[in-house]
């Protein structure tokens, strides 16, 4: 059984940490850097977290001040009694919290991409390659249509809307988008090797948060002579060819044209769970014929 002033300290303790992820979450809200860390399914809604972590900061700030001893509930728990134990425990959340408001808020990049290990095709299992956009299993149905109508384009711009699927479609289908014209933006993602140095225009897809955030790319043709540093936000423009890269068939691009963009205000992309209907929603770019 704990005595009641050490559970008031705890108490204390436990509320200083509620309402620092309540500022903190509000600091993200009011910067509008929530989409750094999670997806916008989940963003609307941890933009609510401030409100019931305060109530329950209040709360535990009140009992810790006011409570009355023989109300002070330690649940049956033996609390750390030295002070290193305790800061032990309670660092495992404010270190993290002071990480937050200290550093910078910002988009993964290559650094990331490395340690991950960026991904640089899409294939599907089963993938039939050999009739033009026939799904050979109901989960490929999907693809397939999506490939379709981006073979009727004169150029395919990769939306991010509907990245992943894009290149899925494209990646399924590899022989037959062949030469065709591509537009997409990224950021560069440079790697240097043993006696070349690997450049490809990249995006993290993210399912939940950065947490499961996973880089993929599409290989730029290792002729191209690029001067810019990694990282920087980049729009290609040009042909689509099939190639061996560390044996395994991949799509790449030869760039015509490659511009550097400001970094969108979403710089990742996410799923999509019906890139026909998004498709259809999308407008045309001057690149694209009205097919929508």
């Amino acid at each position: 059984m704990n005595d009641p002033r050490s559970i008031r300290i705890h108490y204390l303790l436990r509320a200083v940490i509620l309402l620092g992820f309540a500022l903190y979450i509000g600091h993200l809200s009011q910067q509008d850097a929530l989409h750094y860390y999670v997806a916008p399914k989940l963003a609307r809604w941890i933009r609510l977290c401030p409100v019931p972590l305060s109530l329950m900061a209040a709360s535990l700030g009140l009992q810790a001040l006011f409570g009355k001893s023989s109300a002070l509930c330690d649940c049956e728990h033996q609390l750390p009694r030295s002070l290193t134990r305790s800061s032990a425990l309670y660092g495992l959340f404010l270190f993290p919290l002071l990480l937050g408001f200290l550093l910078p808020d910002r988009a993964l990049g290559s650094e990331a991409a490395a340690r991950k290990g960026i991904s640089l095709t899409y294939a599907l299992p089963e993938t039939g390659r050999e009739e033009r956009f026939t799904a050979v299993n109901p989960y490929q149905t999907e693809f397939a249509e999506l490939a379709g109508k981006l073979y009727k384009q004169p150029v395919i711009t990769v939306h991010p809307e509907i990245f992943s699927e894009t290149f899925g479609a494209i990646d399924l289908y590899k022989k037959q988008f062949e030469g065709k014209e591509i537009s997409v933006s990224g950021f560069l993602y440079r790697e240097r090797r043993a006696d070349s140095v690997t450049y490809a225009v990249s995006r993290f897809l993210v399912q939940c948060c950065t947490a499961d955030a996973t880089p993929f790319g599409i290989l730029l043709d290792p002729q191209t002579q690029i001067s810019l540093p990694a990282d920087t936000w980049i729009e290609v423009r040009g042909k689509l060819h099939v190639a061996v890269f560390e044996g395994e068939e991949i799509m790449q691009i030869t760039p015509d044209s490659l511009t550097p963009i400001p970094q969108p205000p979403t710089p990742y992309v996410y799923t999509s769970a019906d890139s026909i209907a998004v498709w259809e929603q999308l407008p045309a770019t001057p690149g694209e014929i009205e097919t929508k």
